[in-house]
């Protein structure tokens, strides 16, 4: 299972994890309970249960680069191009924008 930690401006807002079921994001109880947490997109309001979904949300997968830049990775990072979640992990560390994306690597 291949997981990501989900920053909303350089906060750990929460953990996306890929599974054989589908994709499942949850905030962090610690990003809830912050007086200054806010949602990290319109479809993910501040809420404990879980959101899933069978394929890669489209909130995140929008966050995959395009065109020459994506061509870019995938070429020379030897990325597969089919591989959405793998794509997330590799090119969204620094995003455009409030949220970022952390590859969760297991030891």
């Amino acid at each position: 299972m291949r997981q990501a930690k989900i920053y909303f401006q350089e906060n750990l807002a929460g953990i996306l994890q890929e599974s054989e079921n589908g994709y499942e994001f949850q905030y962090e109880e610690s990003y809830l309970q912050s007086p200054h947490s806010t949602p990290i997109g319109i479809n993910y309001p501040l809420q404990k249960e879980p959101f899933f979904t069978k394929t890669i949300p489209p909130f995140f997968d929008g966050l995959i680069p395009e065109g020459w830049l994506l061509n870019y990775a995938i070429q020379n990072w030897k990325l597969n191009p089919k591989d959405r979640f793998g794509l997330l992990l590799k090119t969204c560390r620094d995003c455009i924008g409030a949220v970022s994306v952390e590859e969760v690597v297991e030891k």
